[in-house]
C-alpha cells in the first residue's frame, strides 16, 4: 500500500530522511520556482523518480495545497511506533523528558500544528487515543511540514492506562484547564513532564483531568475565553522551554 505525502516541507523532509521508500515523486507541470527546483535535486540526487503531471492530476491526489508536489511513499516505510515501544522512547529520550498528550485532538491541522511546535521545542515524545481523534494523515504531514517525520508520535488504545504509565517512569501530568486556579507560569516544568492538552471545544475529558497530579491555565487578559489547541499547545510547550533555559 501507497500514501500520499505532499507539500513542499513533508515531501522534502522524507526525501532527506528516506528517499529509498518513495517510489515516485509527482510534480507539477510548468512549475519551475526555487523552492520546487530544490527538491527536484534532492529527488535527482537520491535518485527518486519524477513525473511532472497537470496540477489537476495533483488536485485528485490529494485534499489540501499540495503546493506542487505529491510524493508516494509505502505505508509500511512511514515511520510508526506501538504503545509498546513508549518506555523505549522516553528512555532515549536527553535529559528531562518533555511529552506532549493531545487528549482527543481531532482536527488535522490542529494535529500537525502541535507536531510543528512540538519538534521546534524539543518534545520527546508526543501521545493521542486511537478513538475519536485524527491520526497521522496526509494533511497532517503537510501541515507538520515535516515534523510528523521527526517527533515519535504514538496512538494508544487506553490514554487513562498509558497516563498512570508516564506517571510510573516518574513524569508529572501538567493538565490544562481553563478553570484551574494557577497559572502555568506558576507550575515547575523544568523535570521530567507531560502536558495534556484537550481536545478543541470540549477540553479535557472527565478521566483524563482526573489523572492529572496538576491543572493550570493560561492567562487570558482580553475578551477571548480560550485560544485554538494548537496556539494553547504551542504557548505552554514553549513555557516548559523558556523554564528549562540554563540561568
Amino acid at each position: 500500500m501507497k500514501e500520499t505525502v505532499f507539500g513542499l516541507h513533508a515531501v522534502t523532509t522524507v526525501l532527506e530522511k528516506r528517499p529509498a521508500d518513495i517510489s515516485l515523486l509527482l510534480v507539477q507541470k510548468g512549475r519551475q520556482d526555487k523552492r520546487l527546483q530544490s527538491v527536484l535535486e534532492l529527488a535527482a540526487a537520491n535518485g527518486v523518480a519524477v513525473r511532472a503531471v497537470p496540477r489537476d492530476a495533483l488536485d485528485e491526489q490529494v485534499s489540501g495545497r499540495h503546493q506542487g508536489v505529491v510524493a508516494e511513499v509505502s505505508v509500511e516505510s512511514l515511520i510508526t511506533y506501538s504503545e509498546k515501544q513508549i518506555p523505549e522512547l522516553l528512555a532515549g529520550i536527553a535529559g528531562a523528558p518533555l511529552v506532549l498528550v493531545l487528549d482527543g485532538v481531532t482536527d488535522p491541522h490542529n494535529l500537525g500544528a502541535c507536531l510543528r511546535s512540538a519538534d521546534a521545542a524539543g518534545v520527546g515524545l508526543v501521545i493521542a487515543p486511537k478513538d475519536k481523534a485524527v491520526g497521522l494523515t496526509a494533511t497532517v504531514r503537510k501541515v507538520a511540514c515535516g515534523a510528523a517525520e521527526t517527533v515519535p508520535f504514538v496512538a494508544v488504545t487506553n490514554l487513562a492506562r498509558t497516563l498512570k504509565q508516564l506517571q510510573e517512569a516518574g513524569l508529572w501530568l501538567v493538565g490544562l484547564a481553563g478553570e484551574a486556579d494557577q497559572s502555568l507560569y506558576d507550575v515547575d516544568l523544568t523535570g521530567p513532564v507531560a502536558i495534556v492538552m484537550g481536545a478543541e471545544g470540549s477540553g479535557l475529558r472527565r478521566l483524563t483531568r482526573e489523572h492529572c497530579d496538576f491543572l493550570a491555565k493560561l492567562p487570558m487578559a482580553g475578551s477571548v475565553s480560550s485560544l485554538n489547541v494548537s496556539v494553547a499547545t504551542g504557548v505552554s510547550l514553549f513555557e516548559a522551554v523558556r523554564q528549562r533555559q540554563p540561568q
